[in-house]
């Protein structure tokens, strides 16, 4: 009956815990989710991999697509489009 009752005071507390880390991780991570960008004035469409380390993104912005090139030495600006 004790191994039974300090298990029970050992573990509930444990995943009680986890549970509670679980959905705090998930609100943070939230969105950062590809599909839910909400209501931001910049929004990331497509991405795709050129080669390593760049990146090609098509990003809207107040109505416009830029496409950009992404990579270590920084963001370069390819193209507008309306």
């Amino acid at each position: 009956m004790w191994s039974y009752i300090l298990k029970l005071v050992v573990l509930l507390p444990l995943v009680c815990g986890l549970l509670i880390g679980c959905l705090y991780l998930w609100r943070r991570l939230e969105a950062r989710m590809p599909g839910n960008q909400g209501e931001r004035m910049l929004k990331v469409r497509e991405t795709m991999m050129v080669s390593t380390g760049t990146k090609l993104a098509v990003l809207e912005f107040e109505g416009r697509r830029l496409l950009v090139s992404v990579s270590r030495a920084g963001v370069t600006l390819i193209d507008k489009a309306e």
